[in-house]
């Protein structure tokens, strides 16, 4: 079996030597290693291999020597900035305050500006965070003091403690429990170690990861505002558009006294879309309840656990099967992607569905190469879909809904309106490929994909509706 070691080490030589030795004398394999003394001089990452009790020997051994980190610590860094007089000896009174709460300084920094004043920035070592609201109360005392919010810094400041602080903050800021922690912080230093080795800048991925979550946080709640449109196809058939600021869209499709989603968003929006819903449809409650995904990506598969019904295709319901039974799926089979969607599924709550609720419409068929190949039909009331898979450009499963008489199209992630984004919508978007270096498994392939479906598509008017974005409207002439 494996297991990810966190482990806080001396920075002095010979530390991992020490832990290296631990783990060759019980026969236990070191799989992976992560190290940066730029982002933090304490924290190590080790990945090791070996039997149930080789590992709980470990534990004991590394515990007992003082590497094991310490979960329930409540050490952080605090970034403070005081304006002091440019006279010589004006930052003795702060220090020396700094030592009477026995604070440990871990940044200093401070150049003149041709004022009169000088702008010290310190980081704070502490291990009692209540004991800062009294040391500010008697810093303001000697000079103006600001907090600097660690996350939106230009720089990491802590260069002792920097990740358990970092995760401290994303914890806070989802609301999550103590038993995601440690595995979100693993993650965290793999979607670093991961970028890092293609030679980008590991800040950036942190800064876009907390970014990520300010948006999931900010989107929740009373600020949970989706822009909601109506579609009329027909006398008896409508389509309700849901388009959340963060995640896939889902689309409602009522034909008749028939209702059937498409899509349907992150898990961590459940209770706010779950109110959507039930105004849509008074006795959302009492109906059985089918979704539609159009592929298995955590945005889009968040509140299966709502539906008595979940259609798919056969590579997504593989898909979904992998993730209930505990191995990877699709994204997570990308060493690229996996760091990042460990990540989102932690943050968003993501919970894996049942299997047993999937139902498959269409054979797997094997595809002689084209970017788009039909795979069957699907009819739902009024509505007569022709079903297309596409070749994994997006997503291996990925489908696309054409409806050649009333010239609606569904078609995922792989044709959005990118014009049609709101601003929130545009701002969410821009942090996937960043972590992910980019939302397509094979960007080439996806553009194919894109044309393919334009070329599908027969003279007049047609209504697109892709998984972000407002509705595209398109004119195929004569």
């Amino acid at each position: 079996m494996k297991k990810t070691y966190v482990t806080s080490m001396p920075d002095h030589i010979g530390a991992f030597l020490k832990a290296s030795r631990a783990f060759a004398s019980l026969g236990i394999n070191i799989t992976r290693v992560n190290y940066n003394k730029a982002v933090d001089s304490h924290t190590l990452f080790i990945d090791a291999e070996g039997t149930e009790e080789q590992l709980r020997r470990a534990d004991a051994e590394l515990e007992k020597i003082g590497y094991l980190q310490n979960s329930t610590s409540r050490s952080s860094i605090v970034l403070l900035e005081f304006c002091l007089r440019d006279v010589p000896g004006s930052v003795t009174d702060v220090l020396t305050l700094i030592s009477a709460f026995n604070f440990n300084i871990s940044y200093i920094s401070s150049q003149e500006n041709g004022s009169d004043y000088q702008y010290f920035k310190m980081g704070l070592y502490v291990d009692e965070p209540d004991a800062v609201s009294r040391f500010l109360t008697e810093a303001e005392k000697l000079c103006r003091v600001r907090v600097i919010d660690y996350n939106s810094s230009e720089r990491v400041y802590d260069n002792s403690i920097f990740y358990n602080t970092y995760v401290m903050g994303l914890s806070r800021m989802m609301g999550l429990t103590e038993s995601v922690k440690q595995e979100l912080l693993v993650q965290v230093n793999l979607a670093m170690q991961t970028l890092d080795e293609q030679g980008l800048s590991p800040y950036r991925t942190f800064d876009s990861i907390s970014k990520f979550a300010e948006l999931l946080a900010k989107s929740g709640g009373r600020s949970f505002l989706p822009r909601i449109s109506t579609h009329k196809i027909t006398d008896n058939t409508e389509i309700t558009l849901i388009e959340p600021p963060c995640g896939s869209n889902t689309a409602i499709i009522r034909s008749g006294e028939e209702y059937l989603f498409v899509d349907s968003g992150y898990a961590c929006y459940r209770e706010e879309m779950l109110e959507i819903f039930r105004k849509c449809i008074p006795d959302f409650d009492g109906i059985r309840k089918k979704v539609l995904i159009t592929h298995a990506d955590v945005d889009h598969c968040g509140l299966l656990p709502v539906f008595d019904e979940i259609i798919a295709s056969a590579k997504s319901a593989l898909c979904l099967t992998n993730e209930y039974t505990g191995e990877n799926g699709y994204r997570e089979q990308n060493p690229l992607h996996k760091p990042y969607i460990r990540i989102c599924k932690i943050l968003t709550d993501y919970a894996p569905v049942n299997p047993e609720t999937v139902t498959v419409p269409w054979e797997d068929r094997a595809n002689p190469g084209e970017p788009l190949m039909q795979i069957g039909i699907f009819d739902f009331g009024e509505l007569h879909f022709e079903v297309y898979e596409g070749k994994g450009g997006h997503l291996p499963g990925e489908i696309v809904l054409i409806d050649y008489t009333h010239h609606i199209a569904f078609t995922g992630d792989i044709y959005i309106n990118t014009r049609g984004l709101t601003s929130e919508q545009a701002e969410y978007n821009q942090y996937a490929p960043i972590l992910m270096t980019s939302v397509d498994t094979d960007p080439k392939l996806c553009a194919d994909e894109r044309k393919a479906i334009l070329q599908r598509l027969g003279v007049g008017g047609w209504q697109i509706f892709g998984a972000h974005g407002y509705k595209k409207e398109y004119t195929v002439s004569t």
